[in-house]
């Protein structure tokens, strides 16, 4: 009895220490993995989470450019809807442009008449020059006349009826040269330093002429750039008045994304660091761009209403500030990125050198520069050219200076 009793303390006591062997083995390989997976979160942070800035709070921002009437009128063409590409310089609307072609025919009869009017000084000029050097040549004539008979009215030659005579013809010839010369000085004054194509007259009624030529022009409306139509508020048949918003254009090929970051991620971003974006829109594409700037403040310093902080219950919030990143526009053509859809953000913080504000300008992207309005004018000029040849006499002209 007593053999068995103990052979079941010593079978007892070889489990006991076999269990105790396997809780420490456990424990061993329990903490070799917690170790092996500090070690691997270690390296991680050490080889790439302390060189990575990341954040969700990330939105895709874009230029929207408004397109509003600049005359106003009736719409009597549409040729676009929401969603459609458009380029720039392409036919958006067509108002009706009847009232301006009128004004439009006003302009050159009144240009044609300022340069007919305006000649007419030149030779009222010309004709009041010619009458001074008659006027004087009388007048000298009367005074030569008068001294010849005075050297004779001595002798008796001449009689005192004559001399009287001859000095009332003196002083009325004396009184007409005056008068020529103060009607000279007139005409002069309408015309002096002075072209018919740089008379001010003429110029008032050139620019009244472009003016209606523009108005004309600017029936058609055109769009200033390329991109996607939105918010498209133009009906046909619709009365618009000058400045009224008709819709927006949205180069979708050259948006940006606006991080934003808190506070403490912004020790090591600088300007030209790469970044890597991900949507939610094309799960299996990723993005690549670069730090562009960041803003000059938080969202809460421009807000409309900023919060008033000398409070005695003030609360420190963790702020965050919007980071421009511009992407690469050949992956955006390819897979573009509508405004205002989020994104995920990593910028890659390994190089610590650089600027993280802007020292000086830049110069602004030629997308965002339009051309489609330089040459309104173009054919104008060639217009107005015509009507002052056809209305003025011997006179030249210079092109370049309409």
């Amino acid at each position: 009895m007593r053999e068995n009793n103990d052979k079941k303390h010593t079978q007892s006591s070889l489990s006991t220490t076999k269990n105790i062997q396997k809780r420490r083995i456990l424990l061993l390989v329990l903490g070799g993995i917690f170790l092996l997976i500090g070690l691997l979160g270690f390296l991680y942070w050490f080889i790439w989470a302390q060189y990575t800035a990341y954040t969700d709070d990330a939105y895709v921002k874009g230029n929207q450019v408004p397109l509003m009437s600049q005359v106003a009128g009736q719409v009597i063409e549409v040729t676009v809807e929401d969603t459609q590409y458009v380029k720039a310089g392409q036919l958006i609307a067509r108002l009706d442009d009847k009232n301006y072609q009128i004004a439009l025919q006003k302009a050159e009869a009144n240009l044609a008449q300022t340069i007919r009017q305006v000649s007419g000084y030149y030779a009222a000029a010309a004709s009041a020059q010619e009458n001074i050097i008659l006027t004087k040549a009388n007048l000298v004539e009367a005074q030569l006349d008068i001294k010849r008979r005075q050297g004779l009215e001595g002798r008796r030659a001449v009689s005192k009826e004559e001399i009287a005579h001859l000095n009332t013809i003196l002083q009325a010839t004396n009184a007409r040269y005056q008068i020529a010369k103060h009607q000279f000085t007139q005409a002069l004054d309408r015309v002096n330093d002075t072209s018919l194509y740089t008379h001010p007259q003429v110029l008032i009624a050139q620019a009244q002429l472009k003016q209606a030529y523009l108005n004309v022009q600017r029936t058609k409306i055109i769009a200033p750039v390329s991109g996607f139509i939105a918010r498209k508020n133009i009906q046909l048949g619709q009365q618009v008045a000058v400045n009224t918003p008709l819709l927006a254009i949205i180069p979708l090929y050259d948006v940006w994304i606006d991080a934003n970051f808190k506070e403490s991620k912004l020790e090591f971003l600088r300007i030209n660091q790469p970044v890597t974006i991900s949507a939610d829109a094309y799960p299996n594409k990723t993005y690549h761009g670069k730090v562009a700037g960041l803003n000059a403040g938080t969202g809460e310093a421009f807000a409309l209403l900023p919060p008033q902080n000398a409070t005695g219950n003030w609360i420190k919030i963790v702020q965050r500030l919007p980071v421009r990143i511009m992407l690469n526009t050949k992956e955006l053509r390819k897979h573009p990125l509508q405004l205002g859809l989020s994104v995920r953000v990593s910028v890659d913080t390994h190089i610590r050198q650089g600027q993280r504000m802007r020292s000086q300008t830049h110069q602004v992207p030629l997308h965002l520069i339009t051309k489609v309005y330089k040459n309104e004018l173009a054919q104008v000029n060639g217009l107005i050219l015509k009507i002052m040849q056809a209305n003025s006499v011997n006179q030249t002209f210079n092109n370049t200076k309409l």
